[in-house]
């Protein structure tokens, strides 16, 4: 049986590793939840396991807003305590406080 710890968590900021973004956590697949050719498009040497969390963000970069989804390997934590600026924050979250955004709705 696959047992998965998320290391981040909703409302959360981070950062990619690699690719020059940033976003908060709005959802989080305890493992790979994505089609087969979204996967694949990833280059070999790249490829994350698919055997770990993936997170959706809502993402930003210096030219765009988007939702990213990235697995738990390629984040860190972003402890710049700056906000993000994604339209869509407001539809889920509440105001930019302590460095989170706390969560608009009750989960199930």
């Amino acid at each position: 049986m696959l047992k998965t710890h998320a290391k981040y968590h909703l409302g959360q900021i981070v950062r990619h590793r690699k690719h020059p973004f940033r976003g908060v956590v709005f959802d989080v697949d305890a493992m790979f939840s994505n089609t087969e050719d979204w996967y694949e498009a990833i280059p070999e040497e790249s490829r994350p396991s698919k055997e770990q969390p993936f997170y959706h963000l809502l993402a930003e970069n210096d030219q765009s807003y988007y939702v990213a989804y990235v697995s738990e390997q390629n984040l860190i934590a972003d402890y710049s305590g700056e906000p993000v600026s994604h339209p869509d924050l407001p539809d889920l979250f509440g105001e930019f406080e302590d460095g989170l955004y706390p969560l608009h709705f009750q989960l199930n």
